[in-house]
This record gives structure tokens, sequence and C-alpha cells, in this order.
């Protein structure tokens, strides 16, 4: 339940449609994700009485980087990337976080992502801050020797700030298990022997973890149950939509799908899938495959992505990127239940009308905290030498997902919050706790 709102009164928005072009905060504001990030931090200070000069301390990322880095292009050019690396905390533990390839990363961007690491971090009760990175570039149009090139040199720019007990970077949108070797190997090199645990992510041969590439997909369809079983649904009737069918979607809908949920649609960036009984995930990742696209799926209609999130569901997963729900098709959604598989998918504002709307929010820092968590016992697993099987790292995952998805329901009822804002408010108070207790170096 919604006691307050995130939003000023002056800019505050009603749950319909027809709001979206009179309201005072312009779309491109609501769609920023650091002030969103900032707005939900605030909100959750305010209601955790926090004190105010750690409430500052919080607000801010303890440092940002921006480097320009020169790579020798295939064709003899060289060109001038701009990379960042934020780190948002280091109260709990060294700063951890992906590190994306995109021609729309910004440092707004990372600053959020940064943020939204430390808290999903604190939600899950592991021993990490929050760090983000990211290298304006098209990946898609670089080769494998310029992306190498690019991520090697991005790294040594970084050398002084990365490390087990400083920084641990992993992959994101745009970079892979190969990225990640090439940053460790680029910081052996550096150190003069091999640190297999400066970033996670990696490939399982060179020290990456068994369950690691499908533990975000995991932690949804752990979440998912918890939700259905608190609703009073069964699996059997839950119908499932996901937006995204990369490596978080398409491991969320394989497991939900082996678990008996029935997956409706699935929309992706080149076209979407609609079937009222149910799409078969095993059918459509070999078509995938082989095809190298969801389209042309025989086992299931050609949908359009952008209206098939509106259709009737139980749960609904955006698990791409930031701001697909928003003001202007918030109030069309028909699911019980978003589960954000994604970072930063809902506005502020789409906030508000979901909760109008009764929709029961899983928020991105409880829901997609099984990669971040699959990431630490890689992290730990390298530094002790000796590794689990998939079987260990699931149930631990498993474990740590329930006990999560528990404390959360539990603070939003003791605090008459909904469950984002009750996430917040859990991972400010564990972050903000240890600040305190570590004290002010001056």
């Amino acid at each position: 339940m919604v006691t307050e709102s995130l939003i000023p009164a002056t800019e505050r928005r009603q749950p319909s449609a027809q709001a979206a072009d009179t309201e005072a905060m312009s779309f491109e504001q609501e769609t920023n994700p650091w002030l969103a990030q900032e707005a939900r931090f605030d909100f959750a200070a305010k209601k955790l009485n926090l004190d105010e000069g750690i409430w500052k301390i919080l607000r801010q990322p303890a440092r940002e980087l921006i480097v320009h880095i020169p790579v020798g292009m295939d064709d003899g050019r060289i060109e001038v990337f701009t990379g960042y690396r934020v780190q948002h905390s280091t109260a709990r533990g060294p700063s951890k976080g992906g590190v994306r390839y995109s021609p729309d990363v910004s440092l707004d961007e990372v600053r959020a992502l940064a943020s939204w690491m430390t808290w999903k971090c604190a939600v899950v009760n592991i021993p990490f801050g929050g760090a983000k990175g990211g290298i304006i570039c098209d990946p898609h149009t670089m080769s494998q020797g310029e992306l190498e090139r690019m991520t090697r040199r991005y790294t040594a720019e970084m050398m002084e700030f990365l490390g087990p007990e400083k920084d641990v970077p992993a992959p994101d949108m745009g970079t892979n298990e190969q990225t990640m070797a090439w940053m460790m190997d680029t910081y052996s090199m550096h150190m003069r022997q091999t640190v297999t645990s400066v970033v996670t992510g990696k490939p399982v041969n060179i020290g990456g973890s068994s369950g690691r590439r499908e533990a975000t997909g995991r932690g949804i369809s752990v979440v998912c149950d918890q939700a259905i079983q608190q609703l009073g649904i069964a699996v059997k009737d839950c119908r499932v939509i996901l937006q995204g069918f990369g490596n978080v979607g398409s491991n969320a809908a394989k497991l939900l799908y082996e678990k008996g949920y029935r997956i409706l649609g699935i929309a992706d960036l080149d076209g979407g899938l609609y079937n009222a009984n149910g799409i078969d995930i095993h059918a459509l990742l070999a078509h995938r495959a082989q095809a190298g696209t969801i389209v042309g799926f025989s086992g299931a209609e050609a949908a359009n992505p952008a209206e098939l999130i509106t259709r009737v569901c139980e749960i609904l997963i955006p698990a791409a990127t930031e701001n697909v729900i928003t003001s202007r098709n918030a109030a069309a959604l028909h699911c019980r239940i978003l589960c954000e598989g994604a970072n930063g998918p809902t506005t502020i504002v789409a906030d508000e009308i979901l909760a109008a709307n009764g929709v029961f929010v899983l928020p991105d820092i409880l829901a997609n905290a099984g990669g971040v968590t699959a990431s630490y016992f890689e992290w730990v697993q390298d530094r002790m030498g000796y590794f689990w099987t998939e079987a260990e790292v699931n149930q631990r995952l498993d474990r740590i997902m329930t006990d999560s998805f528990r404390d959360v329901i539990a603070y939003a009822q003791s605090h008459s919050v909904n469950n984002r804002i009750a996430a917040y408010m859990l991972a400010v108070d564990r972050v903000a706790y240890t600040a305190k207790q570590r004290g002010m170096y001056a």
C-alpha cells in the first residue's frame, strides 16, 4: 500500500493515459534513471528518518571516473571512445557491478545503475557495495579484435581502482564472458599473477561459476513462485508475458515454463510472439538457435511487441532495459504482478499508476538480484580456490532469493509502503547502519 507519493503534489500524475501531455514533469525528466533513483532513495530515507549526514553521504556516488580510450581500428584509423566507471558505495564491501557497451551509455545512466547495485546487494544481504561501468560504442559494428583492444585499454585506464577488494566488474548489456576474460587477463598481466577474482561472469574454465549464466533468470523464477503463493494464484493458472528474450528473459522463460507457468507472449527487439494456449519455450529456444531470431517461430502468431505487454496476464516480466513502463503505457497494463527482470524498467510516474491499479510489483533491486548473488558466489569460490556444483549454487541462490523476498514483504507490511519502497528502505537501512558503525574518516 502507498501512503505517500514520490512525486511532489505539483507534479503528480493522475492514473490515466490522458494526463500524459499535461503534467509539469516532462517525459525526459521522467525517464532520467538518475532522477528516478534519487527520488526513490529520498523517499525511503525520509520514511526511515535517516540521519542527515548519512543521507548526504549515500545520496551521491563516492567516485565517478571518465576515461577517453584510443583504439586502433581494423582499417588503420584511431577511434577514441568514452568510458565510465561509477563507484557508488564501498560501505559494506568492495563495489560490484557490470560493464555495458552501448551507444546509449550516459553518465546519469551509469550513476543510477551503480546506486541500484548498492541497494540490490543490500537487499540480498551480500557484502558488496554498488558500481557500474560503460563505454559509448556500438559493439555490434565492431570486430572481435577492436572489442578486445578497447576492453583491454579501458581496463588498463581503470587499473588503480579495480581489484578483488576494491571493485569487481561483471558482464552487462553488450558484454559477455569473453569480455570478462579479457579484463581478467589484462589486470593479471599488470599484477604479474593470475587474479581470477577481479571480475565475475567469466568462462567456467578460468574461474567462472556453474549456474552463473542462468542465475538472474533463476532468481526471477524464485520471486515469481513466492509472489503467486503470496497472492493465492496456482502455477497452472498463471499466464506470463516477457519483454526481452536475451540471457535474462530466455532463462526466466525456460525455468518458469519448466515449472508449469504458461508463457503466452514474448516481445523482443526484432518482433513479438503470442499463443493463448502457451508457447513451448524449448521449441522456441531451438528455433532461435537455428534461425538467430524468434521471428518465424511456427508455434505462435506474430504480435506487435509494444502492444503485447498490455495484454491480459498474471505476470509481466520486463527483462530488457530501462524505461519500458512509463506514463504513456502504465495505465494500459493488465497484469497482476510486474516482475522487473531489467534494471529500472518502470518510471516513478508509472509506479503511481501501477499502485492505483493494484499491481503487485517485484522491484528490480529484488527481482533481478539473482545475478549479483551468483557473482558473489563466483567471487567467493575464486578467492578460496574451491568450486561448488551447479546444484549447490542453485540451492544457495534459491535460499537467498526466498529469504530476501520475505524480508521485503515483511518490511512493506510493517511500514505500510509498497514493495519497491520497502526494498529501498530495507537496503538503505542496512547500508546506513554499516556506514554509521564504520564512522567517517576525516
